[in-house]
């Protein structure tokens, strides 16, 4: 069984999360983190070396959370200190930055590159319950959110969010072969295209709406775990 939770990187919902990765008890949990990534939310190294781009976007995503009462990256490093909780493995299983972020800039048009960061910035001038309506539209209708996004930002989608898709479900893929239940915490926006490049595979979806409503979470158990942490595969 192959468990996808959707999650929202400027949300309280962390405690869900590791609620789920307790309850399901898997073998391997999978983020959506590449190794510098994770270091340097573990390290809280905001100097370690990233993407002009990516620094920037982060910077804005973390005014937002702001907003929210939480961190960029908390529900990560959730997972990952649950699975360290539950004896599990930890696999990162995203692009490297660096090389995302080179290639979203070499393919992107001028007027993406401005719409890109206008829209980002927008975000931060944005009040909590605009930002809470725009998630709940989407989720009413993720498909149409995503055909809208290629429309007006094609490169963005096809790197940001369908080759990493390829990329990501390529790993999990490869450890369902030797692993028979698997937790991947996941954007909620990789969730659609997700399933469908792993309909071959058995599929739990738990999507951001259920987390932010605690809907389907299991309660928070009294059970002691045995703590093991491995980080990898990198490339199983």
């Amino acid at each position: 069984m192959i468990t996808l939770i959707g999650v929202g990187h400027v949300f309280a919902i962390s405690e869900n999360v590791k609620q789920i990765i307790r309850s399901r008890r898997p073998e391997v949990v999978c983020i959506e983190l590449d190794p510098s990534r994770y270091y340097a939310l573990m390290q809280k190294d905001t100097q370690r070396k990233v993407p002009l781009q990516y620094l920037v976007l982060a910077r804005i995503q973390k005014r937002i959370a702001g907003k929210f009462g939480t961190e960029i990256g908390d529900e990560m490093l959730a997972a990952a200190s649950a699975a360290g909780e539950i004896g599990a493995k930890l696999a990162l299983i995203d692009m490297d930055a660096q090389r995302i972020f080179a290639e979203l800039w070499r393919k992107m048009s001028l007027k993406e590159k401005v719409g890109l960061f206008v829209g980002a910035f927008m975000g931060l001038f944005a009040s909590k319950e605009k930002l809470e309506k725009e998630v709940d539209s989407y989720q009413e209708n993720d498909a149409m959110y995503i055909e809208k996004m290629g429309e007006e930002f094609p490169s963005v989608k096809e790197v940001l969010i369908d080759e990493r898709n390829r990329f990501m479900a390529s790993k999990v893929t490869s450890l369902a072969t030797t692993h028979g239940n698997i937790v991947v915490v996941i954007g909620d926006g990789h969730v659609p295209g997700m399933m469908e490049q792993l309909k071959a595979q058995q599929v739990e979806v738990i999507r951001l709406k259920e987390l932010r409503s605690g809907d389907n979470i299991p309660a928070s158990g009294s059970a002691q775990y045995s703590a093991s942490f491995w980080y990898g595969p990198q490339n199983p």
